[in-house]
């Protein structure tokens, strides 16, 4: 056992949770905007922007896009559905499965919200000079792959500068 796996953990510096603490802090930001004008809560939020980025998914699509737990994405889907933001219909190749869809009502929410979204990113982003915006990028790569890694999760997401091609 080295010094280090012996020292006290101390929360304030330990970087698993100072992301999550930092992920609340963005997360909760953006959602004050969306949920006091649409009534919407984060993982819905999440559901919306992942079918209106990717289109028509699965509840098991949807869990792996979001990385949140089966029960969330199913009362997410089943809140948005009950307020017709979203549809579910019989999976055309498995019977078995529901394709989740957005309505014309929750398409309208996410042109609504996305540049809100945007907006408060582009205002977070704006504390860092542009090297550390391409740093920060490239290490929240690298962090995404070591955590893929240690969770025997499949490789990271792809980057939010390879999404907008500054690679």
């Amino acid at each position: 056992m080295s010094m280090t796996d012996a020292a006290p953990l101390r929360l304030e510096t330990f970087v698993p949770y100072r992301l999550s603490i930092l992920s609340n802090r963005v997360s909760n930001a953006i959602a004050r905007a969306y949920s006091d004008r649409f009534g919407i809560t984060i993982p819905q939020w999440r559901i919306v922007a992942v079918l209106g980025e990717r289109g028509p998914a699965t509840a098991t699509e949807l869990v792996a896009a979001t990385e949140m737990d089966k029960v969330t994405v199913s009362r997410a889907v089943t809140a948005l559905a009950e307020r017709r933001l979203v549809r579910r219909a019989h999976h055309a190749a498995d019977r078995r499965a529901r394709l989740v869809s957005l309505t014309a009502a929750g398409k309208t929410i996410l042109r609504e919200v996305a540049p809100m979204a945007r907006a408060q990113e582009r205002a977070l982003l704006d504390a860092l000079s542009r090297e550390e915006e391409t740093a920060l990028d490239r290490l929240l790569d690298k962090l995404s792959q070591a955590a893929s890694d240690l969770g025997g999760k499949d490789a990271a997401p792809e980057s939010r500068s390879r999404r907008l091609g500054r690679r």
